[in-house]
């Protein structure tokens, strides 16, 4: 009996392997293709630097000064002045919003008090994001202090103080606790009807299921309903740890951010039903799944970077992830304490998915039946 050649069986092992990855085309294009997509994605998601800081400007003496000093900050690129406002009351709602992201509190009597001595402003930010607060609240004094020394002032001129709400401690645990939960309640609540309707495909019980009395719309709906009650058991078990461990506190209506968990896990559970509908086995249900929404829920749905940040063009794709929404209820709730009557377009916006989503796997079911 002749006995392979070392060399040769081992050049014979490589030559199969090489042979087994061009057979197998779809891992061969992720491979291929997904390096070159998250370079593309968060090179351009990623961002450090601050664009167009929405500023609110308090002007209670509408002197010659204020107005002055107005009309230099909105000549500035790095800041955009949302509104200019009479009392300093009309700040706070601007920054639960997020209409605005810093604010100039200017006194009454600004111009005499520069005449006379030192003219106290205040800049308040939303410190949601302490980082982006602190680099906006640079960027306003920067600008005040430059105006200053233009008009023969000095520095010392003007005293700033600041002020961070809704954060003040700055806890890094504030800004990310929210966007994590969206991060994992979409990965597993998706995974779970990905792989039970790709299991269904492989076992061959979809097609007694398509010609039975059920309709798509019915299958869809029941494969869904029996996950939702252990996807939103999901979300409230890391809701709980999330305000017992990392002391993230829930300033709004806990009954209203729970609703928000139950839709979100329901577009979720929609999205894995829709990708499992329209791949042919569980292993390239999960590949889609985790891939397709573990990388623009990191990149673009504002979870670590500000969608502000982001190039203009790269806007509308944050729109279309349902995370980018969830996530400002989640911290329009916890940190800021809104309700519904500011939320409204968000919980419209993840209502519309889900049904959206329903339809769109209940379409592709009924597409395989003709």
């Amino acid at each position: 009996m002749n006995t392979p050649h070392p060399r040769g069986a081992f050049s014979a092992f490589v030559l199969k392997e090489t042979r087994h990855i061009l057979r197998d085309r779809q891992t061969l294009v992720v491979l291929i293709i997904l390096p070159f997509i998250m370079v593309l994605l968060f090179g351009f998601a990623i961002r450090t630097d601050v664009e167009e800081v929405r500023l609110v400007v308090v002007d209670a003496s509408r002197d010659s000064r204020s107005r002055d000093l107005v009309r230099n900050l909105s000549s500035t690129t790095a800041l955009y002045v949302v509104g200019v406002k009479d009392n300093v009351s009309q700040v706070e709602p601007l920054l639960r919003t997020g209409e605005a992201a810093v604010a100039l509190v200017l006194p009454t009597g600004f111009a005499r008090a520069l005449e006379t001595g030192t003219a106290a402003v205040l800049i308040e930010s939303d410190g949601i994001n302490a980082n982006y607060a602190a680099t906006s609240e640079n960027y306003v004094r920067v600008v005040v202090q430059s105006w200053a020394a233009q008009q023969g002032f000095g520095t010392p001129s003007i005293r700033m103080d600041t002020r961070m709400r809704f954060n003040p401690t700055l806890a890094s645990e504030n800004l990310f606790i929210p966007g994590l939960l969206a991060f994992v309640l979409i990965l597993i609540s998706a995974l779970m009807t990905a792989i039970s309707l790709a299991r269904e495909k492989e076992t061959g019980t979809m097609e007694v299921l398509l010609v039975s009395p059920l309709r798509p719309l019915q299958i869809i709906v029941g494969k869904v309903v029996p996950y939702l009650a252990l996807a939103f058991f999901n979300g409230v078990t890391a809701l709980a740890v999330a305000w017992t461990v990392f002391r993230v506190p829930i300033r709004g209506s806990l009954a209203l951010l729970l609703a928000a968990i139950l839709l979100y896990v329901l577009v979720s559970l929609a999205l894995g039903i829709l990708i499992s509908s329209l791949v042919p086995d569980q292993r390239t249900a999960m590949m889609t799944t985790l891939l397709g929404l573990l990388i623009p829920t990191l990149a673009l749905s504002g979870f670590i970077f500000p969608i502000s940040s982001m190039p203009a063009w790269l806007s509308p794709f944050a729109d279309i992830v349902p995370a980018t929404w969830f996530i400002l209820v989640a911290r329009g709730i916890m940190l800021k304490g809104i309700g519904a009557i500011l939320l409204w377009k968000e919980f419209l916006v993840l209502g519309a998915m889900a049904v959206a989503l329903l339809f769109a796997a209940s379409r592709s079911l009924t597409d395989r039946t003709t």
